[in-house]
């Protein structure tokens, strides 16, 4: 949606495409003053049923190839018969088929890539770690290790694959050969833009140039304009976050997806109260089971005053606060991004997927974090939880360079900066070689 922000300001109308599923979630979670200039949100079915689990990511590949690219086509060629033709597709990489029906359809082509180029390096080098054995040709690993995919790049484990953190064996399968059709498919596309910055992944862009950083890509900055969250921002906790001393604040967020169990779910409670700090927690509805009595006992009225809840937040604005003094985060891209670009420091807890990956880039590469480890019963103690913020907060070399990236972060979005730059130059491309007046340029 930030993009989508972004290419307005430089004279596109956009049509958002997503899946009913994720539309109606998108437009429920709107605020009453936002306003979509330019924007015009449409909706697609996902081949599932409305009572069917959207996280059976199996499930919904198979929907989603049956039904989408005939719904799609459709799309394009009604905007084009009521005279408002599109002339440009930007297609999120994860749906690279896409862009074959840009191709048929006579659009100009270009995927985004909404996290670290290096995650996009290891699907576009499958074959590689196939012709190594590193994976067999199915996409499972052959042995657990750890391997590194060139000079400088972080080392990745083979057990925190993407496509093996999914599901059963089946899904897995389905989603690994969806990989492959994607890699495949990419090939059309004109340009492949990333939400990252060359400084943080020098390495890799290095190794793959045609991979474009115009990030980091910030949302919540544009007063009414929405970032597309899936539930209602809680803009109250702005102004608890007043009232607290500056470097104070844990902030707490585990994204979109992170489930926990009651149990870890209590250690977590417990390990916030015994900082005897002040937390800002974004507590999902459905974060654990029955959140809003998983709570330990008499917890929410010991940490009264100095701890809140909230269902979802304002996050960049939340991160750019004074008063944050670090991030307990999941490790997802955008709020990787997000937290460098606010010069915060971060407790690294990753679920699945590419989040052990960043982990890695925020401990090992960057140094502006510090792991949570699980103990031999896959459970965060809340003591480790305690000692670690403790940790992190006293660090202040790890804070010195957080602050450093977030200036080099800021500089890449500025005018003259080279994320900026980028971004000019895919947008003076789209237009250059349209036959369309600047008015018309529709994606």
């Amino acid at each position: 949606m930030e993009l989508s922000h972004c290419l307005v300001d430089r004279g596109f109308r956009i049509t958002f495409v997503n899946t009913q599923f994720n539309h109606d979630r998108v437009v429920a979670a709107l605020q009453i003053d936002s306003t979509m200039e330019q924007i015009n949100l449409v909706s697609v079915p996902d081949g599932l049923d409305q009572e069917e689990d959207r996280n059976d990511l199996g499930r919904l590949t198979e929907g989603l190839m049956k039904t989408m690219p005939l719904c799609l086509e459709e799309l394009i060629r009604k905007s084009s018969e009521a005279g408002d033709r599109i002339t440009c597709m930007i297609v999120d990489e994860s749906m690279a088929w896409a862009l074959e029906i840009a191709k048929k359809m006579g659009l100009r082509p270009a995927a985004f890539w909404p996290a670290s180029a290096q995650l996009l390096v290891t699907l576009l080098r499958i074959p590689e770690l196939t012709s190594k054995g590193v994976i067999d040709a199915e996409g499972a690993a052959t042995r657990q290790e750890m391997f590194q995919l060139g000079p400088g790049m972080p080392p990745m484990n083979t057990a925190h694959f993407v496509w093996n953190c999914i599901g059963d064996r089946r899904t897995q399968r389905t989603v690994f050969n969806y990989i492959l059709d994607n890699n495949r498919a990419i090939e059309i596309a004109e340009f492949v833009i990333c939400n990252s910055f060359k400084e943080i992944e020098e390495p890799v862009f290095a190794s793959a140039p045609r991979i474009l950083p115009v990030g980091p890509l910030l949302t919540g900055l544009r007063p009414g304009r929405p970032a597309g969250h899936f539930w209602p921002e809680d803009t109250t906790c702005m102004s608890w976050l007043d009232e607290q001393p500056p470097s104070s604040v844990i902030y707490v967020s585990f994204g979109s997806f992170t489930i926990f169990d009651r149990r870890q779910f209590q250690e977590l409670a417990l390990g916030l109260e015994a900082t005897g700090r002040p937390f800002l927690w974004v507590v999902r509805p459905d974060l654990t089971a029955a959140s809003d009595d998983a709570y330990p006992p008499g917890f929410e009225t010991r940490v009264a005053g100095r701890g809140r809840m909230v269902a979802w937040s304002p996050q960049h604005r939340v991160l750019a606060h004074p008063s944050v003094g670090c991030f307990l985060s999941h490790c997802g891209w955008n709020s990787t991004m997000e937290g460098i670009s606010n010069g915060v420091l971060f407790l690294c807890w990753p679920y699945f997927a590419d989040q052990f990956l960043n982990q890695s880039f925020i401990c090992d590469v960057w140094k502006v974090g510090l792991r949570l480890m699980a103990d031999e019963n896959g459970i965060v103690k809340q003591e480790r939880i305690e000692s670690k913020v403790e940790e992190l907060l006293r660090d202040e070399e790890m804070r010195s360079k957080a602050l450093l990236l977030k200036d080099i972060a800021h500089r890449n979005i500025s005018r003259g900066g080279s994320s900026s730059q980028n971004l000019q130059a895919f947008v003076d491309a789209m237009k250059t070689s349209t036959k369309e007046s600047p008015e018309s340029l529709r994606i």
